[in-house]
């Protein structure tokens, strides 16, 4: 497996991630950055990076995760990658299918921002009724 890869794409709102997944000693890399280091202000967010091994209990470590995401915040980043990691390990290992569905990992969240509309001050914000 050494220098093969499993490749997959996630996106949330606006955010879209690549990811690769690699046999490997265990890193999770995000835009050229360990992930404790890109994601750093929040342990919750690190958390569910993981979310697809833990469901599937599979050590992290023993896979090489290298991911380049943009767009969106932090938190619909992590959503993207963490869809990305999922519909990657499928791509490695097809059994792992059933236990991510029905752990909703293998989802897209179809949620976008609603566009500002002509004459409304947003999407669907208007001006003030005057009855008089």
């Amino acid at each position: 497996m050494a220098g093969t890869y499993f490749y997959a794409l996630g996106r949330r709102k606006s955010a879209t991630a690549r990811v690769r997944l690699m046999g490997g000693k265990g890193s999770f890399i995000i835009n050229d950055k360990p992930s404790v280091e890109y994601f750093a202000a929040s342990k919750y967010l690190q958390h569910e990076l993981i979310k697809p091994f833990t469901v599937l209990e599979i050590d992290p470590d023993k896979y090489i995760v290298s991911v380049k995401v943009r767009g969106g915040g932090h938190a619909s980043q992590v959503d993207a990658i963490r869809l990305g990691v999922s519909k990657a390990l499928v791509e490695l290992n097809e059994d792992y299918r059933g236990t991510l569905k029905r752990a909703e990992l293998l989802g897209r969240d179809p949620r976008e921002k609603e566009r500002k509309k002509f004459g409304l001050k947003g999407a669907r914000k208007q001006r003030q009724f005057t009855k008089r």
